[in-house]
């Protein structure tokens, strides 16, 4: 539902969308997709959560400038010092809201 729901908002505004299901299919898109501007990285997926995919992505010198804006249903204490340690460049929390994502997005693309 979260990707379809930021995937449509996001295309209304023109912005091309590559979706991933879980961190290890966000690692082959970045394989696949060498134009990717900037990720919207969930913090909770199957297989390998959105800390993990971060770290590897970083790990990559292509992807270490991407802007990696993580999203996290959860809004503990640390939680945002947390994605900033792995890697992410930003961190929202769920619910997203649109104003507050693009105006966001803009600041990253931007840089």
């Amino acid at each position: 539902r979260n990707i379809y729901s930021i995937t449509n908002i996001l295309e209304q505004e023109g912005i091309n969308v590559i979706p991933a299901y879980d961190g290890l299919e966000s690692l082959q898109r970045l394989k696949e997709h060498h134009d990717v501007d900037l990720v919207l990285m969930d913090i909770m997926m199957p297989n390998m959560n959105g800390y993990e995919a971060i770290q590897e992505i970083r790990k990559n010198p292509d992807w270490e400038h991407l802007p990696i804006i993580a999203v996290t249903a959860k809004a503990m204490n640390g939680d945002r010092e947390k994605c900033m340690e792995a890697g992410a460049s930003d961190y929202l929390t769920k619910p997203i809201q649109t104003d507050q994502l693009l105006s966001l997005m803009r600041v990253w693309m931007y840089k």
